[in-house]
């Protein structure tokens, strides 16, 4: 644990984790009077970082970014981890919370492709990468004849296996190209009207010990309310039907003023089907709008599709 005037920041390693990790520490120093060399940044390999040729899901899905770096919170190893809130299991270990959210960035899926402007222009049969379950069958739904194939790495080593041309196009969040500053190789930015972004998609967590009232107190000014109400939503959407199914979800919350609007996507793996369902409601009452569109998701969908996707 560190000392008194110093901090320690967990974080995976890649470079976009990294990129985050920095974007907090120059946040603790504008608004807390840290000093950058006050910071200390570990790096901390998680089991889904050291797993690159197989699918995550196969092996338990969103805690395997988060597992190492939470055990080393719990043992005082750092005070607190930078994560991406898509990475984030809905239910946290005993003894942490995310105590703050950095204001929220760009939600959309970025289209990359040397070859199209769009997803329509693609040829027919164009070979599609993404590791996303949730792009792959957004991808099939809208365009059947295309090869999706799972495609696994950083950002970097995806963009190196399109240039590579290894795949005719992917989809990478447009956030994590905003923070590494690779704008620039975005070919589309998709609305959301078009692909649904993934649950907390743009959002920075700040996660800590339950009690440890030092780090809650630096991370308050932080913490943006807004991208707190609109992830509430989202995740307790997430929550629900996790409950029931493991499949391709989406979902995105907006606030506009103190209401929220969201709208929630399921789909089967294929994208032979899809469900979608919007709602609106106070921020007070963020968890049970997302409840509430899952809950009418379960029941269009049918137990048929709910039972084929368990």
């Amino acid at each position: 644990m560190s000392v008194r005037n110093s901090l320690t920041i967990g974080t995976r390693g890649s470079p976009l984790a990294l990129a985050q990790a920095h974007e907090t520490r120059d946040l603790l120093v504008h608004e807390c009077g840290f000093s950058k060399d006050q910071i200390k940044i570990e790096v901390i390999s998680t089991q889904g970082d050291r797993i690159q040729d197989r699918a995550l899901r196969e092996f338990g899905g969103k805690g395997l970014f988060t597992k190492e770096i939470e055990a080393a919170l719990l043992d005082g190893s750092i005070d607190l981890a930078v994560h991406s809130m898509k990475d984030v299991q809905t239910r946290l270990p005993e003894g942490l919370h995310i105590a703050a959210m950095l204001v929220r960035e760009d939600v959309r899926d970025g289209f990359i492709s040397p070859v199209a402007g769009d997803i329509g222009d693609l040829p027919q049969g164009a070979v599609v990468g993404t590791s996303s379950l949730r792009r792959q069958a957004q991808v099939r739904e809208m365009r059947p004849d295309l090869e999706v194939i799972t495609f696994r790495g950083s950002v970097q080593t995806r963009l190196e296996k399109l240039a590579r041309g290894e795949v005719a196009a992917t989809f990478l969040a447009v956030a994590g190209l905003n923070r590494l500053g690779l704008q620039d190789k975005i070919t589309k930015e998709i609305e959301p009207d078009v692909m649904l972004p993934a649950v907390a998609q743009g959002a920075i967590g700040l996660e800590c010990r339950v009690g440890d009232e030092r780090v809650e107190a630096l991370l308050a000014p932080l913490n943006d309310p807004g991208t707190v109400s609109s992830v509430a939503v989202e995740r307790a959407f997430l929550t629900r039907l996790d409950g029931s199914c493991r499949t391709p979800i989406a979902g995105l919350a907006l606030l506009n003023n103190d209401e929220i609007h969201f709208w929630g996507q399921i789909l089967a793996p294929d994208g032979s089907q899809s469900f979608s369902e919007c709602a609106r409601g106070p921020a007070s009452e963020a968890a049970s709008i997302g409840i509430k569109v899952a809950e009418i998701l379960i029941e269009r969908a049918g137990p048929e599709f709910m039972a084929s996707l368990v």
